[in-house]
């Protein structure tokens, strides 16, 4: 007879074993215990191998040079991705796939030799984790792809504030629809964003509007520089309006403070006050601006509702420029753009 989990072996005869008629009491808990701990052993294993694969496949690439990427680059850049799927280090995977991107733009080679810089340092960092502070330890995890339970975070303490949704931005994954909303606390300053992914086809999670303020828990997910969030509890809606907003001169140091703690960071929302959007970009009264996303194109909209005037204006920063998520108009209304 064949022996599975939670079953008690058997003679061929039928006879029970001596002493062993009766389950003994934590046995299958014990079982199961250490069957997860062998696989996670097994995948952390895979994943190990799989990165270190990845460091020499990089080496590679630099030392014969990247001239030849826009041809033969997509293909590999399939294949090691499927084989680092197979090695269980999606969130690698994702960003090996995704490299593709940068051949669309002028400036690709320097692009992609700044991609490959930080692959290269999420394969080392995970090699070295050990030696890393725990939350950075964290992160690389949460990047190189390995889950953190719903339930483990929402045992996480929680933070209380009036969270303007300040925006939301979706994009399509294989079969499924990936929404990211982002939030600003207006007491405590934090920014947060959460994450839902909904089959194709089917209608997203709309249950946080952007321009709406509601009085919520979030908790965070584990990480160096904090911004995924679970709706821990709601308890209702609050006024809402133009959230507080920072100025463009205090952009880059923000930027600065994510990237050091989390260097693989390639969005963070922010919520700009008294900017006047111009044709390709945002600007201050005193003359600082930030530039839009190539992509983003030229804000009619947002130049509409501006006329002119300074706005506030919640948008996503990225390496390559802002993409604005909402502005407010003269009577506090919230704009989507």
């Amino acid at each position: 007879m064949t022996k599975r989990w939670g079953q008690v072996a058997t003679r061929g005869t039928g006879d029970a074993e001596p002493g062993r008629d009766r389950a003994v009491p934590g046995a299958d808990a014990g079982g199961r215990a250490a069957a997860r701990r062998a696989q996670a052993e097994q995948r952390e294993g895979r994943v190990a191998a799989g990165l270190s694969e990845l460091e020499r496949w990089l080496a590679d690439q630099v030392a014969q040079g990247i001239a030849q990427a826009r041809q033969t680059g997509p293909a590999d850049w399939d294949d090691l991705a499927r084989r680092l799927v197979d090695a269980q280090a999606p969130g690698v995977a994702g960003t090996v796939a995704r490299l593709s991107r940068v051949l669309h733009a002028e400036d690709w080679p320097g692009l992609l030799l700044g991609e490959y810089a930080l692959l290269h340092l999420l394969a080392v960092a995970h090699r070295r984790a050990a030696a890393l502070p725990e939350p950075l330890r964290q992160t690389v995890r949460a990047r190189v792809g390995f889950p953190v339970t719903r339930e483990s975070v929402l045992a996480t303490a929680a933070v209380r504030d009036h969270w303007d949704v300040v925006g939301s931005r979706d994009e399509e994954q294989e079969r499924l629809l990936a929404r990211r909303v982002w939030l600003a606390g207006r007491a405590t300053g934090r920014a947060a964003m959460v994450l839902s992914f909904t089959p194709a086809g089917q209608p997203p999670d709309a249950s946080l509007a952007p321009g709406t303020t509601i009085d919520a828990d979030l908790a965070f997910y584990p990480g160096a520089s904090p911004l995924r969030a679970l709706v821990a509890e709601r308890y209702g809606l609050a006024d809402a309006g133009p959230p507080p907003g920072t100025t463009v001169s205090r952009v880059p140091a923000l930027i600065a403070e994510v990237l050091t703690s989390d260097p693989w960071a390639d969005s963070w929302p922010l919520v700009l006050a008294g900017v006047v959007p111009c044709l390709d970009g945002l600007a201050d009264e005193e003359g600082n601006a930030l530039p839009l996303h190539p992509s983003a194109g030229v804000p009619w909209r947002l130049l509409a509702v501006s006329g002119g005037r300074p706005v506030t204006v919640a948008a996503e920063w990225t390496p390559r420029g802002l993409l604005p998520l909402t502005t407010w108009d003269e009577e506090g209304g919230a704009v989507r753009l």
